[in-house]
């Protein structure tokens, strides 16, 4: 069979191809398992030969999805496309995953108050399936706000105030106590940590596993610079560190990034990396491993949070129960700088 000159081939060309209705070719597109085996292997085979494609926007009027799901990121464009930071690996983890099961990834970023409402009314729109959100900053109310308009929601990251969606986090404070353990064992004695955003409850509670870690050493009072899990802000937060206790003997970076920036300061100013100052970041990002030495660092599994965000917003969308909290196990991996 050849396609006919009309153009595009259509439901009808299909279904006068194969001898059968239109409602019988729409049925066996929109993956119906009524239609009787050899009538469904006819239409299959004039669709093949045909070329046919679906108009996804028709086919969306009568299944009522778009095949679409949102990943939604609060943050700018230069954070989220730094490096080697975190969010390339959940991007990554979330459209393997969507790619899998024949879904489209649409990326969304919501930096600000007016980008957060435009993707409102995006998402009100029905524009996609469902949304997975990660990066949520203070007492975001979007969750929520998406929640009460009927979208199927999944967090990464446990959200600051009552958990009213299904999210994805990993053991942040046990994983520093690991870390703090570590140091500790090493014969550290004046441990600082740069720490998290503390409107996140990555950072808030990375900072209470450092805290907890440090009750070990009596008498230790904690020496803390927030940063912002960037790089640039680690090189500051170290260099005010040591302008406070020039003795520090060991920093517990909340990132890799800003413990890279650490260990850039620290090294511009002659200390040495272990033996002066040990160093341990959080992530475990492929960086950890090219750092001047390579990095001590708590291994979070990101792109298996990507790949279970993924899996827990397919589930919903299909009307499926899942577990509101799923919260993964933290590692410390051990290299040269502590």
């Amino acid at each position: 069979m050849k396609q006919t000159p009309a153009g595009r081939p259509t439901l009808e060309t299909v279904a006068r191809a194969a001898g059968a209705s239109r409602a019988t070719v729409s049925r066996v597109v929109n993956g119906s398992t009524t239609v009787r085996p050899d009538i469904e292997e006819r239409i299959r085979r004039a669709i093949a030969e045909l070329g046919y494609v679906p108009n996804p926007a028709a086919r969306s009027l009568v299944t009522q999805r778009t095949d679409s799901i949102a990943l939604i990121l609060p943050e700018s464009a230069t954070r989220v496309f730094s490096d080697d930071a975190f969010f390339p690996g959940v991007i990554r983890g979330v459209g393997e995953a969507l790619e899998k099961a024949d879904k489209q990834l649409v990326l969304l970023l919501a930096s600000t108050r007016s980008s957060h409402d435009r993707i409102l009314r995006y998402v009100h729109g029905r524009t996609v399936d469902g949304v997975v959100l990660a990066s949520m900053h203070g007492a975001d109310t979007l969750p929520e706000e998406l929640r009460l308009a009927g979208v199927s929601v999944v967090t990464s990251g446990r959200p600051l105030g009552e958990a009213t969606v299904p999210y994805i986090d990993v053991e942040h404070a046990s994983g520093v106590e690991a870390a703090m353990r570590h140091l500790i064992g090493l014969g550290r004695r004046r441990i600082a940590t740069i720490s998290g955003p503390q409107d996140m409850v990555a950072g808030r509670e990375r900072l209470a596993g450092y805290l907890a870690g440090l009750e070990e050493l009596e008498g230790a009072a904690p020496l803390v610079e927030e940063g912002d899990f960037m790089r640039q802000s680690g090189m500051e937060a170290m260099e005010r560190l040591l302008e406070r206790e020039p003795d520090i003997d060991a920093v517990f970076a909340a990132s890799d990034l800003m413990a890279d920036g650490a260990l850039r300061t620290l090294r511009r100013l002659g200390r040495r990396v272990p033996d002066d100052v040990a160093v341990i970041g959080f992530d475990d990002v492929e960086t950890a491993r090219f750092t001047d030495p390579p990095l001590t660092t708590v291994h979070q599994p990101i792109h298996e949070i990507g790949t279970r965000l993924a899996e827990q917003i397919l589930r919903l969308v299909a009307g499926e129960e899942v577990e509101p909290a799923v919260v993964l196990p933290t590692t410390l991996v051990v290299r040269d700088s502590a």
